[in-house]
């Protein structure tokens, strides 16, 4: 069965893998080029689909990025001139929240500006934002806690109370 999208953006087609093979509870991913020719028969244009493909390798090789989290240190972000021509102020603003709340570490929110970032887009909203956050943490380990209050904003649930 072929489906086409809307629109062939990067974003639209990470967003289609996380949900249709990273949201299971045991992710089976298919290999690059399976996925590839999943994504291609889904309808998305083949050109946005390795720039996808590319993007979700770069994700995966944050895994081993050196910790820039220090216990009970609070330093103030700057953005950078790039980072405030591409990155909305309502998602700065967003991503710094995320990081007060204890959702994102330091750590996290450099790779999630990062992955922003790559996706090249230039209209950049919330929405598409907390996508991002929840495919970043979503590839960290020990990050379950995390990645379920994160998938509660994106898929707007009420937060889990404790029993």
């Amino acid at each position: 069965m072929t489906q086409t999208t809307d629109n062939g953006s990067v974003l639209d087609i990470l967003i289609y893998v996380f949900d249709r093979y990273m949201l299971a509870d045991a992710p089976n991913v298919p290999e690059r080029d399976a996925l590839a020719s999943d994504l291609t028969e889904a309808g998305f244009p083949g050109e946005s689909v390795e720039r996808a493909l590319d993007w979700l390798a770069d994700l995966a090789g944050e895994r081993d990025r050196p910790s820039l989290d220090e216990p009970g240190g609070r330093a103030m972000r700057v953005f950078t001139d790039g980072e405030l021509a591409n990155v909305p102020v309502d998602c700065r603003g967003y991503l710094l929240e995320l990081e007060r709340i204890g959702i994102l570490s330091a750590q996290q929110r450099e790779i999630v500006i990062e992955r922003l970032l790559a996706l090249d887009s230039t209209e950049l909203d919330v929405d598409q934002l907390k996508w991002v956050c929840l495919m970043v943490l979503s590839s960290q380990p020990g990050e379950e806690l995390a990645c379920s209050r994160m998938e509660n904003l994106v898929f707007d649930l009420p937060p889990e109370r404790p029993h």
